[in-house]
């Protein structure tokens, strides 16, 4: 018997939600083969198989959080093997309990190294007992409806509470008679008149992306201090700089766009300022010897940073193929853990989107992220001349912990004037 846990796909990753089982209980399995999509903080994941056998449990349902380390099913050597639900072997439902105590550990590394090895969880099971074998999903559910897990037969294995039944019970309980309702807590009549305040509003669905993010922005504005610097570049020499590569790609089938030179710009700056490429990890500094910038990219339900690694050493051309491969993927929800791991400087750019200027969030550990506003044209003064040029804005988000405003000035003034003569980029 081999336990399937719960992996950490990604560096940023507490928990997974289980997407779809691909598998069933029965079914043969090749290693390299897909057991199940798995929805993390940053993507919807494929996870494969290690080895030859048969799944012989699936220790969580579809739609199930479960923790980072908990066993989600059994991969066994026949399609009759029966898993050991005494121990640890095969992921019992205690394991299942455990996963509502490990999260609060967690809570407490939100930065670790990625580690896509399983590894056993651990805590106290089910509250003394009391309480009936149940899914973290139910559970989280019966809390929002208001209802006692106790008060729930559950249909599941050995009895265990599943989300099914507590969409039922709620039901039930919707169904009630006006004079039975009247018996209840008033909790959730208070709770309905904070929505009916005239704004004619619904509670939306929130994935697990979205939850993650916001509560990693929270983290980075309340735990980073941020500082910002701002400058104006002419854009001139780079639109035409722009131009003529993309004359010369025109055989390649490549195009590069202005994101690609500022990110190639960027990456070229920050091996001349290693202050800059770093990170404060806890009460620690680590200087990055490697450049790898990461390019949020805007999906459906959220945020999504994909890492171009090494992007001081690649040319022009592979940069903008990267570049447009990731995001392709971040939009399908195809990136792997490691197209989206060791970043260690971010660009975001709205200009596309007509946005003038804007402050971006630090993407932690990572000390500083770059915000790049449209190219439009603005009146400006040329050998005492007032002339219409080319102009972007650019935003420098700095942790000040780990670089002085004095060190992120001397890094942004080097950018804009790569920039303003981006001949320098390839040189």
């Amino acid at each position: 018997m081999s336990d399937i846990y719960m992996p950490r796909l990604s560096d940023t990753m507490e928990e997974g939600v289980i997407s779809s089982w691909l598998k069933k209980v029965g079914d043969k399995v090749a290693s390299g083969d897909v057991l199940v999509e798995i929805e993390t903080d940053k993507a919807v994941m494929e996870y494969e198989a290690y080895e030859d056998g048969y799944l012989v449990k699936q220790s969580a349902g579809e739609g199930e959080t479960v923790a980072i380390g908990t066993v989600i099913g059994v991969i066994g050597d026949s399609p009759d093997a029966v898993p050991d639900d005494s121990g640890d072997s095969g992921g019992s439902d205690s394991a299942a309990e455990e996963e509502e105590t490990a999260p609060a550990a967690q809570e407490e590394s939100t930065e670790s190294v990625p580690d896509s090895s399983p590894a056993p969880s651990s805590g106290s099971g089910a509250e003394g007992g009391s309480r009936p074998p149940s899914s973290p999903l139910a559970r989280r559910l019966a809390k929002e409806h208001g209802l006692d897990l106790n008060d729930i037969k559950g249909s599941g294995p050995k009895g265990r509470v599943v989300r099914a039944d507590i969409e039922a019970a709620a039901k039930q309980q919707e169904g009630q008679t006006p004079a039975a309702k009247s018996e209840a807590p008033a909790a959730p009549a208070k709770q309905q008149e904070a929505f009916d305040d005239g704004r004619d509003s619904e509670e939306v669905a929130i994935t697990n992306i979205r939850k993650v993010i916001a509560r990693r922005l929270t983290e980075s504005k309340q735990q980073v201090p941020h500082f910002y610097l701002r400058r104006t570049i002419d854009a001139e020499a780079l639109k035409a700089f722009r131009a003529d590569v993309n004359t010369r790609l025109a055989d390649t089938g490549v195009k590069v766009s202005v994101n690609d030179l500022i990110v190639k710009a960027a990456a070229t700056v920050l091996r001349r300022h290693p202050a800059v490429n770093s990170s404060w990890i806890g009460d620690k500094l680590f200087r990055h010897n490697r450049v790898n910038i990461g390019i949020a990219v805007a999906v459906d339900n959220g945020l999504v940073v994909p890492v171009v690694h090494d992007t001081d050493r690649l040319p022009l051309s592979e940069i903008g193929q990267r570049s447009r491969e990731l995001a392709g993927k971040a939009r399908d929800g195809k990136l792997s853990p490691k197209e989206m791991s060791g970043g260690t400087f971010s660009v975001s750019n709205l200009g596309m989107l007509g946005v003038d200027s804007f402050s971006a969030v630090i993407n932690p550990p990572e000390a500083a992220i770059l915000a790049v506003g449209a190219m439009k044209q603005q009146a400006v003064v040329r050998d005492g001349e007032i002339v219409a040029r080319n102009t972007i804005s650019l935003e420098l988000s700095v942790d000040h912990r780990a670089v002085d405003g004095a060190v992120g000035a001397a890094f942004l003034k080097e950018l804009a004037e790569v920039l303003e003569e981006p001949m320098r980029i390839i040189l």
